[in-house]
């Protein structure tokens, strides 16, 4: 008996998404932001590397700020209306990243930073002795 194998052919331009969460992660080296849908999926990805900026300059607000325009760029062709951002991170592009999506017009219902603070995590290292 034939087992019959279910493909699911999901193409970038085929799928119609019309809400979902931004998540912009902030590093001091690098921004990355992502997109998903409500369940979680990946949908298009984008980080200041990716975009051509190499060394120091992948840090700086401005390789954010096209790293947000172009992780958006293909939201609006899959005809994302509304969106959920998640902000992580104290890197320099957090701020330039959000307004680049603000000028977007993708509707914003909400903006959460959820960066991890630690509530007296680790134990810090020993003192330095010179």
């Amino acid at each position: 008996m034939a087992k019959s194998i279910k493909r699911i052919n999901l193409r970038k331009g085929k799928r119609r998404i019309p809400k979902g969460v931004i998540h912009i992660q902030a590093s001091f080296n690098n921004t990355i932001i992502t997109v998903t849908d409500v369940r979680g999926q990946v949908v298009s990805w984008s980080s200041a590397g990716a975009c051509g900026f190499k060394g120091t300059k992948k840090s700086t607000p401005f390789a954010a700020q096209t790293a947000a325009e172009n992780a958006i760029r293909t939201l609006i062709d899959q005809g994302m209306k509304q969106a959920e951002v998640m902000i992580s991170g104290p890197g320099p592009g957090r701020d330039t990243a959000l307004r680049a999506i603000r000028r977007s017009g993708v509707v914003l219902s909400y903006v959460r930073d959820v960066t991890p603070i630690p509530h007296n995590g680790c134990r810090p290292p020993k003192k330095r002795r010179v």
